[in-house]
């Protein structure tokens, strides 16, 4: 909030954020919204009941569609297990966004397979060391589990760790979301199966040319949806 204040303070004309929450950053919204400043939303997008509620508004999103993120991933574990098996989950931080959509389309598609079953979802608040120790938990609950998807690489890789140290790497399959490089990096080396790449480049030159526009009063549409690709 401190940063927001200070940049309308030094005036500026287009305001682009990339929250950190989608409700937290409301106030943000806001204030700029007070100050006649125009906001690009990149990547994670802002909760719409929480902002219209707040009475704020802004001039566009720009990012990738979540849900249809989860979908993919979850389409792809369901080809993967025949359309049979076991699945776990591990979530991002509850109430957010982006965990939140990528989870509702990873449900989604699973519950098109009559044997494909979600026997565990928990969070893991995006971070490696508790994806490791909450993978390494559901596979003593749950040692039929066949497949993991997370909600992000970094909780993906945490439960390769745990995966391997249970020595169950060839038999279970561990998809993740971002494609980062240590994941591609493990998909390669048959670590992971996959991973949901979004196009952050693709984004930011979006997010340039919008803010451009906006400065000289052009119109922008209020959803500028970018791409997204399985990484197998």
């Amino acid at each position: 909030m401190e940063i927001v204040e200070n940049l309308i303070q030094d005036q500026v004309k287009v305001l682009v954020l990339v929250p950190g929450g989608s409700r937290e950053i409301v106030p943000a919204i806001l204030k700029a919204n007070a100050a006649k400043i125009p906001v690009v939303v990149v990547d994670t997008r802002v909760d719409s009941a929480t902002l219209q509620q707040a009475g704020g508004h802004v001039a566009t999103f720009i990012g990738s569609d979540n849900v249809d993120g989860g979908r993919l991933a979850g389409e792809f574990l369901a080809d993967k297990l025949g359309g049979s098996g076991n699945v776990a989950v591990l979530e991002g931080i509850p109430g957010h966004e982006t965990g939140d959509s990528r989870l509702r389309g990873f449900r989604e598609a699973l519950a098109k397979h009559s044997g494909l079953s979600i026997v565990a979802s928990q969070t893991a608040n995006w971070e490696r060391d508790q994806a490791f120790n909450v993978t390494q938990n559901i596979l003593q609950s749950h040692p039929e589990v066949r497949a993991i998807f997370a909600c992000n690489d970094v909780m993906a890789l945490g439960a390769v760790e745990a995966v391997r140290a249970a020595g169950r790497t060839s038999d279970i399959t561990i998809v993740g979301f971002d494609a980062q490089d240590d994941a591609r990096k493990a998909i390669r080396e048959g670590r992971m199966a996959a991973t949901v790449a979004q196009n952050p480049r693709e984004m930011g030159r979006l997010a340039i040319i919008t803010a451009n526009k906006l400065l000289h009063g052009e119109p922008v549409p209020r959803e500028q949806p970018v791409k997204i690709d399985l990484v197998k």
